[in-house]
């Protein structure tokens, strides 16, 4: 396993520094003096120990050589990574063709990484047998100082080849042994606390974590992040919350952004309190420091939930103007939004585009969705266009009304006819009498008085009530008159017009 490309020293090396965030560059340190609780000396590895541990940790050492074969893998990718970026970011042909001639000549074959990595796992575990002889002779490392040193390269060992749950083993004797909690062992605390944390042991890292901190110097704010998501992923709610304030508390004090996840952690927590002004002000929050799209949509939710219209529909706008509203469901409710401005018109373009780039299918519900947008915006031709898209792929008669509805307000009555005609013949649902009365204006304006009589009769058959019925019989009393007013202007020879519906 690559340790972010660098050599560990680990002469007395502090457990804490090492896994779950990334390993750093461990320089040989001046061994640290252990104090002994019952005889308060100073106390460090002895000769007998000293001897037997450099011969697994020194220069020709198998950790030491193991160390050695991983960073040399670790170097030898990121040479490769480097020189293939070169080769993208050339700025010429001849500049590339350089580039290309290096990556050639210097380039660190797999083969030879992968047998870098194997050497690797070798030494690691010439080590770890190594160290478990020496810790099963007593007098070779007899203190317990020397057996914290043993037990912490074990641990180390086993972190390097992936047995954690081994690793785990060996920091638990450290923090069990004999002893105060000097600044060493509160280190392996909180190491062991994000072992088991990796491990999914939630309640005993969050048991070490709280030791860790209340004797610690300083709680970093990833320390701190990682306690709060312990406490939330063990429903302990509001000391998540505690931890987050503290956290977000601290960064702004010194001026510096909180980390994301100290939001993030509070935001479904206080949702599922619906304390939705605080979830609002904490996605404000999130999309100025951390803007991501997701934060925006939810945002625009949030402010929907308070009645903050015009603010959704900006927080939604932002999202759509940055072409990240890619689903269905995203496209229908921004231009549901702006129908319920009463902007049906940039309702309308938002659906068109939306088809149009494939986000929408091409089905009748979405064209009616789109002519209906049209016919709000008072986009006739647009509309009739979307309808008769729609009509196409539907049979419902529903749709045929509203294209006869159309084309009589453009005064095309002929086809008004017609679509009213495909609608009574679809069935025109709930609109069965306004359909009747729309044939019957279409009929009237071609003088076919008889004929608009008839479905005038017909509207008034299929409403509903006293009070719909009322156009529709005033349309008959008119009908009515003007067929008896043109028979007998023919009846006196007058040349006036006749049905025009054929």
């Amino acid at each position: 396993m690559l340790r972010n490309g660098s050599i560990f020293s680990i002469a007395a090396l502090p457990v804490a520094q090492l896994p779950i965030e990334g390993l750093g560059v461990f320089a040989q340190e001046e061994e640290k003096k252990y104090k002994n609780v019952e005889t308060r000396k100073r106390e460090s590895v002895g000769k007998t120990c000293s001897s037997a541990l450099d011969k697994v940790i020194g220069e020709k050492g198998p950790v030491f050589l193991a160390q050695a074969a991983e960073d040399a893998a670790s170097q030898a990718e990121t040479l490769n990574k480097k020189m293939k970026e070169d080769i993208q970011n050339a700025k010429t042909k001849d500049e590339k063709a350089l580039f290309e001639a290096q990556y050639k000549e210097l380039k660190v074959s797999q083969a030879t990484i992968d047998k870098y990595m194997k050497d690797a796992g070798r030494f690691w575990k010439d080590g770890e047998r190594a160290l478990l002889n020496i810790d099963r002779k007593e007098k070779t490392c007899a203190s317990d100082y020397e057996k914290i040193q043993v037990w912490n390269y074990l641990a180390y060992t086993y972190y390097s080849l992936d047995d954690f749950k081994k690793a785990i083993v060996y920091y638990e004797y450290i923090v069990n042994s004999p002893g105060e909690d000097d600044a060493f062992r509160l280190d392996t605390r909180r190491t062991l606390a994000q072992f088991y944390a990796q491990q999914e042991r939630y309640l005993e890292a969050i048991t070490q974590y709280e030791i860790w901190e209340a004797q610690a110097f300083s709680v970093g704010a990833s320390d701190r992040l990682m306690m709060a998501q312990l406490y939330n992923v063990l429903e302990k709610k509001d000391k998540a919350l505690k931890m987050t304030k503290i956290g977000i508390d601290e960064a702004e004090a010194k001026g510096e952004v909180p980390k994301e996840g100290f939001w993030q952690i509070q935001f479904p927590i206080y949702y599922d309190r619906s304390e939705f002004k605080k979830v609002g002000e904490i996605l404000e929050k999130l999309v100025e420091h951390y803007p991501k799209w997701s934060y925006w949509k939810q945002l625009g939710g949030m402010y929907g939930m308070q009645e903050r219209d015009l603010d959704q529909l900006v927080a939604y706008e932002v999202v759509y103007l940055n072409g990240e509203l890619k689903s269905e469901s995203d496209i229908k409710n921004i231009a549901g939004f702006y129908q319920g401005a009463d902007v049906p018109y940039r309702a309308a373009k938002i659906i068109e585009a939306g088809i149009k780039d494939e986000i929408l299918e091409e089905t009748s519900d979405n064209y009616k969705l789109l002519a209906d947008s049209w016919y709000q915006a008072y986009e006739l031709r647009s509309a009739l266009q979307s309808y008769e898209k729609a009509s196409k792929l539907s049979d419902s008669g529903e749709i045929q009304f509203r294209i006869a509805s159309i084309y009589l307000d453009l005064g095309e009555d002929k086809n008004a006819y017609r679509a009213s005609l495909l609608a009574e013949k679809k069935g025109a649902g709930k609109h069965k009498a306004a359909n009747y009365n729309k044939m019957g204006m279409a009929l009237t304006n071609m003088y076919c008085f008889k004929d608009a009589v008839k479905a005038f009769n017909n509207a008034v058959k299929h409403s509903k009530d006293r009070k719909s019925q009322r156009s529709p019989k005033q349309w008959i009393k008119y009908a009515s008159f003007e067929d008896d007013r043109y028979r007998k202007l023919r009846n006196a020879g007058a040349k006036v017009k006749s049905c025009g519906k054929a």
